[in-house]
């Protein structure tokens, strides 16, 4: 098929019924008012024109030269649009998107069918919004995403408090403080960036409020309503990201027409992502839109129902070019190629087929048990992965398998069932499934946490008592992975592990008891066909903008041995960057420190500012948000700060202080 010339429309607005405008930007194939189009939204608070526009301008000319129309909109009270952003995921937010779907499919341009898609922010939107059924909605690529918000969300993890929902919070508040273009809404951009400064929250102070599984994480959540789908999707993850269960827990329980990839990757689109080897995203979005959004036969409804990167012999670090390994093709999921093997935990530390003598095992990990975790939110491919585990896992109970004589294959969700038992009322549980290489290097294939109190579920927990032993269940994440003959299966346990989650309000030891009582569950893969995952052609895709200062990112421990500190440091600076089209120079830093004492869990501190600059010509803005948080044995405090310059003069300065009762946390 031939290619279609398009044209680019930098500032579309679409009106909401509200009065409010929406900003758009779209690439629209020429001769689409005689031969009409079908739509793609994408509907965002990260900026289209500055934000995310490199990404955008590598997928959308595809689209549009495929015939679609890519339309990129800012959400409202982001990037240009008028109004307030409220909250992610908001109903005004879900609303807003029903309203563009509709605005789309009834324009001359457009044929009536509209798609939706996004990563992370724009994948969990595009499901919620599939599930209200907007009549235009026929299709979904929705990329790190999930169906859980509560349990595979920044926020929370299984009743653990993710360091990540802390970051995300600064990181919202910061993004939100950013004005509107003078350049697109004209004279009156001040007086809308001084109206969304005065109205921003401090996410924190809302999301750290509702600390278990209440009506505010079940809206949103589609695993509430799975049939409310009707719209076909496309799910797609990596192992390298915190959001790697949604593809085959989707392809699991959808009945809409569902397909579900899981790659080696980061939290970024798969054209482009680490580590290798990439996915050509585009081939594989034009074949799902054409199917689904044009009526094109051409079988997409017969892919697989799962395919899956089974990595094998991957070298812990923090950076990796490339992962070795297979793709796999799974006809049905769950799949009949998958048994589960129980290996129990032995007196004597071992993994086995046979459970041995019953015994009790202890584990009190210091607070610090966890630097080598890496980050929930891998965005930056150099330094978010975790790393060697042997300094984590030996400040853990560990239990390992012989010497394999034949590798395992495995795919799907590990699991750890155990009789156990604490000190305290509260307490934390970090289960990793680890890689043990011949020289003894560990990479963790799989990771699961588990709040004590959450033992019954996430809705009503309730406090262990102390010494009595309960059998607990702890769920590791989605995993395909290979352990080659010569290697070692290792079970890591720990009571701690941070700065990935955040401590209980006392130092907790651990009873497991080994033998019978004890099942670790190994999802192991019989067979599968190999799966045919051709990379992009073009190994750079992104556009490349003139560079104005150098970024930087680092990730660095330091340990103060006098007072017993240990301080967990992030540095992520996007360097100035300037678009070459309307000259804007962008620029985001963040700055972040997690500080504890290893027998001390009320000592855990986290500490971050983040600057946010726009800047073309003589005009420039910049804002600073400062946020702080600690925790006492019956609260968490929370303090922000929010500062707002225009040139070097500050327009705007906003504080807040928080103290939230801990809720069995």
């Amino acid at each position: 098929m031939s290619k279609r010339s398009f044209h680019v429309i930098e500032d579309a607005w679409i009106p909401l019924r509200d009065g409010t405008r929406l900003a758009a930007r779209i690439w629209m194939p020429e001769g689409a008012e005689q031969d009409p189009v079908p739509a793609i939204l994408e509907h965002l608070p990260y900026r289209r024109r500055d934000g995310t526009a490199p990404r955008d301008e590598s997928t959308y000319p595809v689209f549009a030269e495929a015939g679609y129309a890519g339309v990129r909109v800012d959400m409202r009270g982001s990037g240009d649009s008028e109004g307030v952003i409220e909250d992610e995921y908001s109903p005004q937010e879900l609303a807003d998107a029903v309203e563009v779907i509709e605005w789309l499919a009834a324009q001359d341009w457009c044929s009536g069918s509209v798609g939706m898609m996004g990563i992370s922010w724009g994948g969990f939107n595009s499901l919620q919004v599939a599930a209200l059924r907007p009549p235009a909605l026929k299709a979904v690529i929705s990329l790190s995403s999930t169906v859980d918000r509560y349990n595979d969300d920044i926020h929370f993890k299984n009743g653990c408090l993710l360091s990540a929902n802390f970051y995300w919070a600064t990181n919202m508040l910061c993004y939100s403080s950013r004005p509107p273009d003078p350049e697109i809404v004209g004279a009156d951009w001040r007086t809308q960036w001084l109206k969304r400064l005065e109205t921003i929250d401090y996410p924190l102070n809302t999301w750290l409020a509702h600390q278990r599984r209440d009506d505010y994480w079940r809206h949103g959540s589609i695993c509430e309503d799975y049939d409310a789908l009707e719209a076909a999707v496309l799910i797609i993850a990596g192992w390298g990201d915190g959001y790697r269960n949604a593809p085959p827990t989707a392809a699991a329980h959808l009945n809409a027409p569902v397909k579900a990839i899981n790659g080696p990757w980061i939290h970024k689109y798969p054209h482009f992502a680490w580590p290798k080897p990439r996915l050509d995203f585009h081939a594989e979005a034009i074949r799902w839109w054409d199917r689904w959004l044009k009526g094109i036969e051409n079988d997409a409804e017969d892919l697989p129902a799962y395919r899956a990167y089974v990595t094998e012999g991957v070298r812990p670090s923090t950076w990796r070019e490339s992962d070795p390994g297979r793709w796999v093709a799974m006809e049905s999921w769950p799949s009949p190629e998958i048994s589960n093997r129980v290996l129990h935990l032995t007196g004597d530390g071992h993994l086995s087929d046979t459970p041995g003598e019953s015994k009790t095992a202890v584990v009190a990990s210091p607070q610090d048990c966890g630097t080598a975790s890496g980050e929930y939110f891998t965005l930056a491919p150099g330094a978010d992965l975790p790393g060697d585990q042997r300094g984590d896992d030996g400040l853990s109970l560990v239990f390992e398998t012989e010497v394999l004589a034949e590798p395992i294959e495995i795919l799907g969700r590990p699991s750890l069932k155990v009789q156990l038992a604490i000190d305290a009322p509260l307490g934390n549980l970090a289960v990793r499934l680890v890689d043990v290489h011949p020289d003894g290097m560990a990479q963790r294939v799989s990771l699961g946490v588990l709040n004590l109190a959450h033992r019954g579920g996430n809705a009503a927990p309730g406090a262990m008592t102390p010494g009595a032993f309960e059998e607990v269940e702890v769920f590791l994440d989605e995993s395909g992975h290979r352990f080659r003959a010569g290697h070692r299966i290792r079970l890591a346990i720990s009571t701690a592990y941070w700065p990935l989650i955040l401590p209980p309000p006392s130092h907790v030891t651990a009873q497991l008891v080994t033998g019978s009582d004890s099942r670790f569950t190994l999802p192991v893969l019989q067979a599968a066909k190999p799966a045919e995952m051709p990379e992009p052609a073009n190994p750079d895709p992104l556009p490349k903008y003139p560079n104005l200062e150098p970024g930087e990112t680092r990730r660095w421990i330091e340990r103060d041995l006098s007072a017993g500190v240990t301080h967990y440091l992030i540095l992520d600076d996007t360097g100035a960057n300037q678009h070459p089209g309307h000259g804007m120079v962008s620029q985001e830093i963040r700055r972040e420190c997690w500080s504890i004492q290893a027998e001390d869990p009320l000592s855990v501190t986290g500490e971050a500012h983040m600057t946010a600059r726009r800047s073309r010509g003589d005009w420039s803005t910049r804002t600073e948000t400062t946020t702080r948080l600690t925790a006492d044995a019956t609260h968490f405090h929370l303090t922000a700060k929010l500062e707002a310059y225009e040139g070097e003069a500050l327009v705007f300065e906003r504080e807040w202080t928080r103290k939230i009762r801990r809720d069995f946390m």
